[in-house]
């Protein structure tokens, strides 16, 4: 199979199978089909694992994470799903976050670190994210939990009430401080940055629990932050890191346009419960992999970094 479709990455300074990347894109499409999440925070293991250097994974796996989220803000905007005011005070805090992530990466970057880095929050991340997904849809599964209970009333949390200068987001149906969203934007710019994720998977739980969203345009304005600050964190690895291989990118992003088709499809005749079962055991696998990656010693001992 090495054979098919031979491409050579010119930043990863790899050759690799061609049509293997575009599976693999193909794969985190079909993810994002199924479950509503963008696919980076497995894209960016899985080409770890195929031997792609972490620094350059995480830098070309944010280009595919905003192709891929292109589309479904012109979506949920059709439907009324995005609230903008919401959406430019979270971009204007990636965007700032972005910087400051651009600054850590370099940092790593030199002291020889970037990829131990990458690797540790991604264990951390989706060892955290993968337990509480688990345990939610295990929660669903089980008969008793199936009896009809009343909705939790929707609010934000007592911290954000807390903070000044509130504005009035009429679509979110939220009357708060921008100061919320902004922080919680430049947390997932950071993130970005370091680890080439789009944060939907962080950043919707905290829209609907920390700030009290409305759950109609969670979803759509998640996607509106996530697409812009990709589009600024792929700029700015290109720009400082130089990490960002395009040829690997396209391969993905032809692939992922492809499987969200395939995953869509599925998602309308499976149960929603197993499919948060099935995501969160392949979220646990990934971060057990990768755990164990950073206690064995490596085939290349040295990072790429930038002349």
């Amino acid at each position: 199979m090495e054979d098919w479709l031979p491409v050579y990455l010119p930043i990863a300074n790899l050759s690799v199978n061609g049509l293997l990347i575009v599976a693999l894109g193909g794969l985190t499409g079909i993810l994002s089909g199924l479950f509503g999440v963008g696919g980076g925070f497995l894209t960016t293991p899985l080409l770890i694992f195929y031997g792609i250097p972490p620094t350059v994974a995480a830098a070309s796996a944010a280009t595919q994470v905003t192709g891929a989220s292109v589309s479904g803000v012109f979506a949920h905007s059709r439907r009324g799903g995005v609230d903008y005011r919401m959406g430019a005070v979270m971009v204007g805090g990636g965007v700032f976050g972005a910087m400051i992530g651009a600054l850590l990466f370099r940092f790593f970057q030199s002291i020889g670190q970037i990829d131990v880095v990458i690797n540790i929050l991604y264990v951390v991340m989706l060892g955290t994210i993968g337990s509480l997904m688990l345990r939610e849809a295990l929660e669903a599964i089980k008969p008793d939990m199936i009896k009809k209970r009343s909705a939790p009333k929707r609010r934000h949390h007592p911290l954000v009430a807390a903070l000044p200068m509130r504005w009035r987001f009429y679509r979110s149906g939220l009357y708060i401080s921008p100061l919320a969203p902004l922080i919680l934007g430049v947390l997932v710019g950071i993130l970005t940055m370091l680890m080439g994720v789009g944060g939907g998977f962080i950043l919707v739980p905290a829209m609907l629990y920390i700030l009290g969203m409305s759950g109609n345009v969670v979803v759509g304005t998640s996607l509106f932050q996530i697409l812009f600050v990709t589009m600024v964190t792929t700029m700015t690895h290109a720009l400082t890191t130089k990490a960002v291989d395009i040829v690997l990118a396209g391969l993905l992003l032809l692939g992922s346009v492809m499987g969200a088709q395939f995953g869509t499809q599925i998602a309308l005749k499976a149960r929603p419960e197993i499919l948060r079962l099935i995501l969160a055991a392949i979220v646990l696998v990934v971060a057990a992999r990768m755990l164990f990656g950073l206690g064995v010693q490596p085939d290349e001992i040295y990072t790429v970094a930038p002349l």
